[in-house]
Order: structure tokens, then sequence, then C-alpha cells
């Protein structure tokens, strides 16, 4: 890695996908007060919803992930919209 080109406070950050459980160790900046373990070293730990190990275009299965009531919402939303027309 070239000197002088990343910040200061770059380092390896353990990314985890809460839907799969898949843990990733990447190099970031993100900061984050939870920590976690990877090849028995302790790191940073960031949460993430969706990853290459959930998402449905890699994984070849389609799911859905709603954790704020999203679909729910969308689709009363829809049918709303079906009432109206009909």
């Amino acid at each position: 890695m070239k000197k002088g080109i990343h910040p200061e406070n770059y380092r390896p950050v353990i990314f985890q996908d809460i839907t799969s459980g898949e843990m990733f160790l990447i190099g970031s900046t993100i900061k984050s007060s939870e920590k976690g373990k990877f090849d028995g070293k302790e790191y940073d730990l960031v949460k993430v919803e969706i990853s290459s190990a959930s998402h449905p275009f890699y994984t070849g299965k389609e799911t859905v992930l709603d954790t704020a009531g999203r679909v729910d919402k969308f689709k009363q939303r829809a049918a709303k919209v079906t009432k109206k027309k009909a």
C-alpha cells in the first residue's frame, strides 16, 4: 500500500451481515463503538443489513428484508391506488 494516501484512522474493520451472519474484514475509516473478533483478533464491528452474502443478485435467492415495515407500507399504498382505479 502506498504511503501517505490513506487517512490516519484507516484500519481493518469487521463488517457483519445481520441477515446471513457472514463477516468481512475490510480496511475502513468508519467509527464504531462495537467490537468483534475475526481470526482471533479484536476489531471494530459494523453491522450492515445486506451484503454480497445475502443480496439476491449474488445468492440467486429472493428474500424480503424488511426492518422498518417498508414492504407493508408499500402494499397498503398500492392497495389504495388499486381501489381508486376500480
